[in-house]
C-alpha cells in the first residue's frame, strides 16, 4: 500500500480508476449508500429549504435513513452568521418531529452539528440530548481556539501553531464523548495547502485519538462539490484530503460518509465516491445503526 503523502491532488490517473472502480462496483453491486446523517435547512443562513423538501428528496433517492442535523443553536447565539438563532431552536424541532410523522417510510434522525466548548456542555447534553430527545450531535471544527481567541478554520488553520491548535481542539472534542462523530475531520486542508511534517504529525494525533476513543470519522461529500483550491502541488479538493485518508489506513480506525446536503438536490449526493476513498485505503466503515434504535 502507498505511504501517507505520496498523493497530491489532481488524483493521478491510477487512483482515479481506482477510485472510479470501486465506485462502479458499489453501483453494479447494487449496494448504494443509503443513509445520510448530514443534513442541513435554510435555518444556517447558508443552506436551502426545509425538513420536508429533504425528506422528499431522500425517499426519492432510495434513501432509507436521514439525519437533520443543522448547525446547532448556541445559548449566547455565538457564530450566528452560519447558524439558526437560539429563537429558532423549539421551531426547528417541532419540524423534524413533524416529518418523522409525515414520513413513516424513511427513518428520520433529529441532529445537530456542533463546535464543542465548555460552556456549551450542559446545553449538548441536559437540552439537545436530553430535553428535546435529539438523537445525536456531530462533533465539528469549523472555528477553533487559538491564543486566546477563536479564528474560523477557513483560512485559518494555515500555520503550524494554527494547525497545532485545531488538531488539539479537534481532540478535545472527541474527548467529550458527546458527538456520535466528527465531521470533516481534514477541513484544515483548504487553508494549509502543502502535505508535510506538521499535516502528517496533526494526522497522527487526530488517528490516534479517533481510534483509542472510538469516534468515527468522517469522509464529506460536500468537499468534493466544492471548488478546487490552488495549491503549490496544483489543483485540489479543499476536503476530502487523500494524503490524509490514506495515513488513515495505518491506524485502527473507522469512517462514515455522508452527503452533508445543503440543497435537497444533494442529499445523497458523493457518497458512493466519498466511500470509495475509503474503500481505496482499506478503510473500516462505522455502523452508526444504533442511532436509529
Amino acid at each position: 500500500m502507498p505511504r501517507a503523502g505520496s498523493y497530491t491532488y489532481p488524483y493521478p490517473p491510477s487512483v482515479r480508476a481506482v477510485l472510479a472502480a470501486t465506485k462502479q462496483q458499489l453501483i453494479h453491486a447494487k449496494m448504494p449508500i443509503q443513509k445520510n446523517y448530514h443534513t442541513h435547512t435554510w435555518r444556517c443562513k447558508h443552506a436551502t429549504q426545509d425538513v420536508s423538501a429533504y425528506c422528499q428528496a431522500a425517499i426519492d433517492a432510495g434513501l432509507t435513513v436521514l439525519g437533520i442535523s443543522d448547525h446547532t443553536a448556541l445559548p449566547d447565539n455565538r457564530w450566528d452568521h452560519i447558524r439558526m438563532d437560539i429563537e429558532e431552536l423549539p421551531e426547528y424541532c417541532a419540524v423534524v418531529d413533524q416529518a418523522i410523522t409525515d414520513h413513516p417510510e424513511l427513518k428520520i434522525l433529529k441532529a445537530a452539528e456542533c463546535e464543542y466548548a465548555d460552556e456549551y456542555a450542559s446545553f449538548f447534553k441536559d437540552t439537545l440530548l436530553g430535553e428535546l430527545g435529539f438523537d445525536y450531535l456531530i462533533g465539528a471544527a469549523h472555528f477553533f481556539p487559538h491564543e486566546g481567541e477563536w479564528i474560523g478554520s477557513y483560512g485559518g488553520a494555515d500555520s503550524a501553531a494554527t494547525l497545532q491548535s485545531y488538531t488539539k481542539y479537534l481532540i478535545e472534542s472527541m474527548e467529550t464523548g458527546l458527538f456520535a462523530f466528527m465531521a470533516h475531520p481534514d477541513l484544515f486542508g483548504n487553508s494549509y495547502k502543502t502535505w508535510d511534517e506538521n499535516t502528517k504529525a496533526a494526522s497522527h494525533d487526530i488517528f490516534t485519538a479517533a481510534a483509542n476513543l472510538r469516534v468515527p470519522l468522517e469522509i464529506n461529500g460536500y468537499g468534493l462539490r466544492k471548488p478546487k483550491i490552488d495549491t503549490p502541488q496544483g489543483k485540489r479538493c479543499m476536503y476530502p484530503w487523500l494524503p490524509f485518508w490514506e495515513m488513515a489506513a495505518d491506524y485502527d480506525i473507522e469512517f462514515i460518509v455522508n452527503s452533508d446536503a445543503h440543497h435537497p438536490k444533494d442529499v445523497n449526493a458523493n457518497l458512493e465516491e466519498a466511500a470509495a476513498i475509503g474503500k481505496q485505503f482499506g478503510l473500516k466503515m462505522a455502523n452508526l445503526g444504533y442511532l436509529e434504535a
